[in-house]
């Protein structure tokens, strides 16, 4: 999986306790969020589709579109995540392009998963 390391060093992280929600499928969103420390577990319908690591993202759909969230984020270990709104995702897209492409590569690794799913 890609990962992310324009937050490695980011010292405003949430923490979470294992099974903490940062959010539900269906919710609507308008943040994503980088893992720092720990693991938050997507799943789908109650179907685990990827457990995200320090240096993964997670809720960039709700950046790029309005749609409501396409799954649920739990932590399934103790974890330290990093809040990204609108402003903070159009800053480092223009500050740093890379970020983009990192971005766009984490989406199309998961849009590949899910069409080689049975």
């Amino acid at each position: 999986m890609t990962q992310i390391n324009v937050f490695r060093n980011a010292t405003d992280t949430e923490p979470l306790e294992s099974g903490a929600v940062l959010f539900r499928k269906g919710e609507p969103g308008d943040v994503m969020f980088a893992v720092a420390e720990g693991q938050i577990e997507l799943s789908v319908d109650g179907h685990v589709v990827e457990d995200v690591g320090p240096g993964g993202i997670l809720g960039e759909l709700a950046l790029i579109d309005a749609s409501p969230r396409s799954a649920t984020a739990i932590a399934v270990a103790p974890s330290r995540v990093v809040r990204v709104d609108q402003a903070h995702f159009r800053y480092l897209v223009q500050e740093h392009p890379t970020f983009a492409l990192q971005v766009m590569r984490v989406l199309a690794e998961r849009i590949r998963r899910a069409n080689d799913a049975p």
